[in-house]
């Protein structure tokens, strides 16, 4: 009986050896410790032997089970050992490695535009106001001087979008914000009104049926062409370089009497006529002109006290002469090759 134990405890031991995971164990378990396991059945036997042999045989089977359940303990904390130290392995990370720069974003070149022209004129003592992209009719044309029956709605190509009591339209240009923004503010008024903008356009390589657009205006007593020169004049060095030159040409605008259109010298040969400019030495960036008596009466102001001067640029149209881009159409494409070399 006793070579039979040892023999049971040998091939325990030998088979707790080779196994590799926690099922194993548990089966292990159950066939030498378990309620009808080897070692359990020996012990139950003790009974049938001669008594003297009780003893002796008892004590050798009680100290194999103790035996084999303290390999079992020591078995288990190996493996978990084992897994822990493999997981963590798996999961290693070499500290001598050079880091991953983290990937960063940057604003998209027409919101830095905007950031920029709004700057230059922040420092002039203009405040930055904004205004809702679904508008009345009301404010989009009428209040700017453009009746129902005015020829001039023809150079807009307009998006309705429905009429509830009166016509609602996505607006064509920034400029219904200066009539909303007059009718609740009285003079000194200096305010830029940047922008979205919607037209029903054939988009090509110069035009965009969505586009962002900047609104200028300023109200006072005594204020003349002069100044709505000066400032621009400033704002073009401010933006496009010192030595810039600046031009003035009579325009047609309905809300503007008289209307004017502004153009700075060519940054590209300075003004002996190329590629870019076509030959003419000068490029168009944005009209302006004095505030119209009408628009002024309109949000219920003394024309005969307060003059004002107003201008439009489209910081797209801005940032393709700044940056030399001849399609208007690669600021929304979403190309990163593009959009990277403003970062």
């Amino acid at each position: 009986m006793l070579e039979r134990i040892r023999e049971i405890q040998a091939q325990a031991q030998a088979e707790l050896a080779a196994i590799q995971d926690p099922d194993g164990l548990e089966a292990w378990r159950i066939k030498y410790l378990g309620k009808k396991g080897v070692v359990t059945q020996l012990l139950r036997g003790l009974g049938d032997l001669p008594p003297a042999d009780r003893p002796r045989i008892g004590q050798a089977a009680n100290q194999t089970r103790q035996t084999l359940e303290t390999a079992l303990a020591a078995r288990r904390q190996a493996l978990e050992a084992a897994r822990h130290a493999a997981a963590l392995e798996a999961e290693r990370i070499d500290v001598t490695l050079p880091g991953r720069r983290p990937r960063l974003g940057q604003r998209h070149i027409i919101s830095r535009t905007i950031r920029e022209i709004c700057d230059v004129f922040v420092a002039l003592g203009f405040n930055v106001v904004e205004g809702p992209e679904v508008e009345w009719d009301h404010y989009n044309f009428e209040m700017l001087n453009i009746p129902p029956d005015h020829p001039a709605r023809d150079m807009w190509d307009t998006m309705y979008i429905g009429q509830v009591g009166a016509p609602m339209l996505l607006r064509t240009h920034t400029s219904p914000v200066q009539a909303r923004y007059m009718e609740t503010q009285q003079p000194p008024i200096r305010v830029v009104v940047p922008g979205k903008c919607y037209r029903y356009e054939n988009v090509d390589a110069t035009h965009e049926m969505m586009f962002y657009q900047i609104e200028g205006l300023a109200v006072d007593t005594d204020i003349t062409l002069a100044d709505l020169k000066g400032v621009l004049d400033t704002f073009a060095r401010a933006l496009f370089g010192p030595h810039r030159r600046t031009l003035f040409r009579c325009d047609y605008f309905p809300f503007v009497e008289p209307g004017v259109e502004m153009a700075i010298d060519c940054h590209m040969c300075h003004g002996r006529g190329c590629r870019l400019c076509k030959g003419s030495g000068w490029l168009e960036i944005m009209g302006a002109g004095m505030v119209h008596p009408r628009v002024l009466e309109g949000v219920g102001y003394d024309s005969a006290r307060y003059s004002g001067f107003a201008f439009g640029m489209g910081p797209e149209r801005v940032a393709m002469l700044k940056y030399g881009i001849d399609d208007i159409r690669l600021f929304y494409a979403n190309d990163l090759r593009f959009l990277r070399q403003f970062s």
